[in-house]
């Protein structure tokens, strides 16, 4: 696994978007709810990038450009919902050639442990039982990588 440099996605749910008119859902469309929550605030003035996007998948053409011109070919995944967001974000990128890997601790799902567990089995079927890890793995590879030049 090679290291992936900052970069996050954001949610946006726009007026009459599939998931108004589907599911009558009408959350993310302004703050609080779209904005980073405090915990996270301090590391995401430091991410590469923010991607804003308004569906399940992270892979929108501007994060496709990025990714592109970053030169990354290992993407990791981790996050609220396991089942929609997460596993179509790593089954774009691996439709598009990329490597992608899921974080299975350092994802969860709003909708329960079961539908976590769910989107996790799911996922071992569309990107391989390998490219599924644990934060701890992450953690050592992006050790191994400390101080190696990485593109930006």
């Amino acid at each position: 696994m090679s290291p992936l440099q900052g970069g996050r996605g954001c949610q946006f749910n726009y007026p009459d978007s599939p998931y108004e008119r589907f599911f009558q859902w009408h959350r993310l469309q302004e703050p609080p709810e779209t904005d980073v929550v405090p915990e996270l605030g301090e590391a995401a003035t430091h991410a590469h990038a923010v991607v804003d996007k308004t569906g399940y998948t992270l892979l929108t053409p501007e994060a496709a450009e990025l990714i592109h011109r970053a030169g990354w070919t290992d993407l990791v995944f981790c996050g609220i919902a396991t089942e929609s967001c997460g596993l179509k974000s790593a089954a774009d990128a691996f439709e598009c050639g990329y490597a992608p890997w899921i974080v299975t601790d350092a994802c969860a799902s709003d909708a329960g442990p079961d539908v976590h567990d769910a989107g996790l089995l799911v996922a071992r079927r569309l990107i391989g039982t390998g490219q599924l890890v644990t934060s701890d793995r992450v953690i050592g590879q992006l050790t191994a990588y400390a101080g190696a030049p990485v593109l930006e």
